[in-house]
């Protein structure tokens, strides 16, 4: 993976690598998930970035891979796909709920939030998302909190937060390459149009 790259990159890259097998080591994380955080540091990296991972950021939220380069900050969460077997019955609910409480979530603490995924996983982001905050409809975002409510309550989605909530930007990992194709969001939207209508599908039945 770090085949043509600088002393530099390979060092910082070095740094990551360790606290991911320290962590591993705990039982912390999971080798598949940690791959995907490495791919996403190696290019943050390239791209001038100090790069840590499984960074704390509130007592309750702990994000993937944080990012900082002057006085910016960028967060990425990595989606694996993974459905827990409690919710075997409403995946589709239960990711698009979680999507939604990770934008909502985490992008206040960052100055650009990021959502990874690989090229076999679809990630159902609510439309709401891809329009600036003024745009955003009450009924809407009401809509979205029913549904997150339905699987986060304790503690639960603010409104404020879904309606601040930003994505800027998605990555597409390629983990054979050890690559990052980046997309944004109007992309996404419009070449995965199958995303669009899960997330409005599930919203309507709230």
């Amino acid at each position: 993976m770090t085949k043509n790259s600088s002393a530099e990159v390979i060092d910082r890259l070095e740094f990551v690598r360790n606290r991911l097998v320290d962590l591993y080591k705990r039982n912390l994380v999971k080798i598949n998930h940690s791959v995907m955080e490495l791919v996403c540091a190696k290019h943050l990296i390239e791209f001038g970035y100090t790069v840590d991972v499984e960074r704390r950021l509130t007592d309750i939220l702990v994000c993937d891979v944080f990012a900082s380069k002057g006085d910016g900050e960028a967060i990425v969460e990595i989606e694996t796909g993974f459905i827990p077997p409690e919710h075997a019955l409403d995946p589709t609910a239960y990711y698009v709920a979680r999507i939604a409480s990770k934008i909502s979530r985490y992008s206040k603490h960052a100055n650009k939030f990021v959502l990874a995924t690989t090229p076999v996983s679809i990630l159902p982001i609510p439309n709401l998302f891809r329009f600036p905050v003024r745009a955003r409809r009450s009924d809407v975002i009401q809509k979205l909190k029913l549904v997150c409510d339905n699987y986060y309550k304790d503690p639960p989605i603010e409104v404020d937060d879904i309606l601040n909530g930003r994505l800027h930007m998605i990555y597409i990992i390629d983990i054979d390459e050890g690559k990052i194709q980046e997309m944004d969001v109007e992309t996404y939207f419009d070449e995965l149009q199958i995303a669009f209508d899960l997330s409005t599908r599930i919203m309507e039945k709230f």
